[in-house]
């Protein structure tokens, strides 16, 4: 019954529809979001380095909807993050809202991320690889994650885990490693039964998703976010 319900996912991720399967009481659905078309009324921004007013500027921070990278077909768009990371630490994120939920209710999340990175597999970096070095990650929230400052530094107000190790509220679904230096696009997903993603709504039905990079390599990592897919499941 698990890799039934796995294949249908996979299926509903691979068309980008929405769905659902009130069979046994399993409930499914689907969001598709390509940012070719625009924004999607998903938001940018950063964590996990210091608060001094020019820290943003030192840590050359960016998040805008630009073309892609030309060898990618640069007439199409993906949201832009990019940052320099000076503290070894450097979390850089998109999240949107999703209501229309059952309201306190666990879901079983599936992300399928697809990005372009620069990042050389196997590359020597200060502090880390640029590639094996710079950890994809996903998941959901019943409160919206925001950066808090904590100290002289802002850190995230959920939990996110560290760099190679995920949290209660993100998991980790792969790396930025590709094969060549120059952009290639790339698809990390937790679509299989070991990397399991279970979130409750909040008392409204909604809940915010985040993906983001938490990375060890100390300097700049610029990547283009194509396409967020992201499937729900839960027991009737």
């Amino acid at each position: 019954m698990v890799m039934k319900k796995l294949l249908y996912v996979l299926i509903l991720i691979s068309i980008g529809g929405c769905a659902s399967d009130e069979s046994s009481g399993f409930l499914i659905s689907s969001d598709a979001y390509d940012f070719s078309t625009g924004l999607l009324e998903w938001t940018g921004d950063f964590a996990d380095y210091p608060t001094g007013p020019e820290d943003s500027t030192f840590y050359e921070l960016q998040f805008e909807h630009t073309n892609r990278p030309s060898n990618l077909g640069s007439a199409q768009k993906a949201i832009l993050l990019s940052g320099n990371n000076h503290s070894d630490d450097l979390f850089m994120f998109v999240k949107k809202k999703v209501t229309g939920l059952r309201p306190n209710t666990e879901y079983v999340l599936v992300f399928d991320v697809e990005l372009a990175s620069n990042a050389e597999k196997n590359a020597v970096g200060v502090g880390g690889s640029p590639g094996e070095g710079v950890y994809v990650k996903a998941g959901a929230s019943s409160i919206e994650p925001k950066k808090v400052i904590d100290g002289n530094f802002y850190r995230m107000n959920i939990d996110k885990g560290n760099q190679s190790y995920g949290g209660k509220d993100m998991i980790v679904i792969g790396n930025i490693a590709v094969d060549s230096q120059e952009y290639s696009l790339i698809t990390r997903s937790n679509a299989d039964q070991y990397s399991q993603f279970v979130v409750k709504s909040n008392n409204l039905g909604e809940l915010w998703l985040i993906v983001g990079t938490d990375s060890g390599f100390e300097g700049v990592t610029t990547l283009y976010y194509s396409k967020i897919n992201v499937v729900f499941s839960t027991s009737g």
